[in-house]
């Protein structure tokens, strides 16, 4: 078996689902993230900080395993799904002042607004499932 055929891609598409469970769509398109999967150097990057993170506390704590404060842990998940985020596919959100985010900044606000916490929970589930990424498994 040539074993590299089984090879991931480096992203894959997340069509969301609403708080629902419906899926999303604006019009006829559908509406989710281009994420960075397991496979990647963006994913690798996120691990390599995570752990980096860990080490760091427990340094802060005399060697000892601790929990980060949750405002933290919220910080950051939303930097780790910011950097594992290609691309948004029709998700708009905007500042306090009512303009359009785009780019790392809407990536960010999405993340971070609580009462959008069920993409993080996608988004979490999707990026740590090989599958997802599998050639052809996105279904465009």
């Amino acid at each position: 078996m040539k074993i590299a055929m089984l090879a991931v891609s480096a992203t894959a598409f997340l069509h969301l689902k609403g708080p629902d469970g419906a899926l999303l769509y604006d019009g006829k398109e559908k509406v989710g993230i281009e994420l960075y999967g397991p496979g990647s150097p963006e994913f690798a990057r996120v691990e390599e900080r995570q752990t980096a993170r860990a080490i760091k506390r427990m340094q802060d704590n005399d060697n000892k395993v601790s929990l980060a404060p949750i405002e933290d842990r919220r910080s950051e998940a939303t930097e780790d799904l910011a950097a594992l985020t290609a691309d948004f596919r029709h998700i708009e959100h905007e500042d306090a002042d009512g303009k359009p985010l785009a780019g790392a900044a809407l990536h960010a606000a999405v993340y971070s607004d609580p009462g959008l916490g069920w993409i993080k929970e996608q988004v979490t589930k999707f990026v740590g499932d090989w599958g997802k990424f599998k050639p052809g498994s996105a279904g465009i």
